[in-house]
């Protein structure tokens, strides 16, 4: 788009279906280097990646002509497909429905990048639970408890 110019920065945080820890350490990172590649065939700057076994945080830097939605959606329908037709979990993978989407300024980056970075020394601390509705609470998301995620307590 000619003339147009824009910093958009966008979190975007979503779990495996039914919150089950299915996503193994010995493969995450081929995992990651994959939703990469998707986010950046999608003309998209992926500014970080990082998750726990049962959800993952993925820092996008966004061009005004793509729609979030349909990003999302890719990733989810293709790393579904490459999960499964590798094999990495004895059980089908399915990513769980829905996601959210938190938006930062420039000036946050680095607080974002670290903060993702370091999910596996956050959540000892604080369930996805938590952290989830922390984020919805800090942004002054509305939203109904039943349409949140299926929690696994």
């Amino acid at each position: 788009m000619a003339n147009t110019y824009s910093q958009i920065y966008i979190q975007v945080v979503f779990s495996v279906q039914n919150r089950k820890a299915l996503i193994h350490e010995s493969w995450e990172t081929e995992l990651y280097k994959y939703i990469t590649g998707i986010v950046q065939n999608k003309g998209q700057k992926l500014i970080a990646i990082n998750g726990m076994p049962d959800h993952i945080h993925i820092f996008i830097g966004m061009k005004p002509n793509s729609c979030l939605s349909d990003l999302v959606r890719e990733i989810k329908k293709s790393s579904n497909s490459f999960i499964n037709e590798k094999k990495l979990t004895n059980v089908p993978f399915n990513w769980q429905e829905g996601f959210g989407a938190f938006s930062y300024s420039f000036s946050q980056i680095d607080t974002v990048v670290n903060y993702i970075k370091n999910q596996k020394s956050h959540h000892q601390t604080k369930s996805f639970k938590e952290e989830y509705l922390e984020f919805l609470n800090k942004f002054e998301i509305e939203y109904k408890e039943e349409y949140l995620f299926d929690w696994l307590d």
